[in-house]
């Protein structure tokens, strides 16, 4: 459908291409963001531009979503288990309502499954507060669509990597990984197919409520750090045990060392209708 508005909250890597993809089709983008200077770039790139802090309820801006599609694409605050600016966002919209709104939230939510397959259907179990916020903010967003009666899908998304999305630094710089063999399973997605993911979520007649979201071949986090070091010609980075991972990785790494989980995407391939375009690390490095 050619000149439907589209909003996005939260431009930063993907919701900028989303962006792009909707204007190609014709629609009208709106795009929600904090920093001046983001601003100024995204609003050379033809986006009506709308700045807004969503850290301060005061500030958060009420937006016409009249027989739009919204994309919330805005993370979380960086502290406690929820998700304030989910809350700012919802409050603020009280007088008009999207059509189709999608959430994009993280795998995460399901904390350490010890290596099972995932599917939507597992409960949510948050260890930490990370993920809580993810957590807290589903939850907003399900109540904020349902008592309003908007078609609502959260896409669940793991690490997502892509052309400037590679830990080059962490690369040159050295820094260690885990053992390969106690190095738990981890899942991706490539940038593009996240896209083509939230576009087919905003299209879809009859959504789910979630999807998780996964190209499918979910491999460990040290294999991650060793394949993109060989892509770009740099050394393997060492690797260390637990007990000297403990000391010496961040504590962000350590808490994603500390669940294991193979998501299933069945689900986005048949229903959503989803296949990857890069359905393993190898594939999407080509493509980077």
């Amino acid at each position: 459908m050619s000149g439907r508005r589209i909003v996005i909250v939260g431009c930063g890597y993907i919701g900028e291409q989303i962006a792009k993809q909707e204007l190609q089709q014709g629609n009208k983008v709106t795009v929600l963001v904090r920093r001046a200077e983001r601003a100024e770039y995204l609003a050379e790139q033809g986006l009506d531009v709308v700045r807004t802090d969503l850290d301060r309820q005061q500030d958060a801006e009420y937006i016409n979503l009249q027989h739009a599609w919204l994309y919330y694409l805005a993370p979380p605050p960086s502290g406690g288990v929820e998700d304030s600016r989910m809350r700012n966002f919802v409050s603020a919209q009280s007088q008009t309502y999207p059509d189709r709104a999608v959430l994009i939230s993280t795998t995460g939510v399901y904390g350490d499954c010890e290596g099972a397959w995932v599917t939507e259907d597992r409960p949510v179990a948050p260890q930490v507060d990370r993920a809580r916020r993810r957590v807290d903010a589903e939850q907003l967003f399900t109540a904020w669509a349902q008592a309003r009666g908007v078609s609502s899908v959260i896409l669940r998304v793991p690490g997502i990597y892509g052309p400037g999305r590679l830990p080059r630094k962490r690369l040159e710089s050295g820094t260690p990984v885990l053992d390969r063999h106690e190095s738990p399973w981890s899942n991706r997605i490539h940038a593009s197919d996240l896209v083509r993911c939230c576009l087919a979520a905003a299209r879809h007649d009859h959504p789910a409520v979630v999807y998780n979201v996964s190209d499918g071949h979910p491999s460990t986090m040290t294999d991650y750090f060793f394949q993109v070091a060989d892509y770009m010609g740099l050394p393997r980075p060492p690797e260390i045990n637990r007990a000297q991972a403990s000391e010496q990785l961040s504590a962000g790494m350590l808490a994603y060392l500390a669940e294991s989980k193979r998501i299933d995407n069945s689900l986005m391939r048949t229903h959503l209708g989803v296949e990857p375009m890069y359905p393993d690390l190898t594939s999407g490095l080509q493509a980077c």
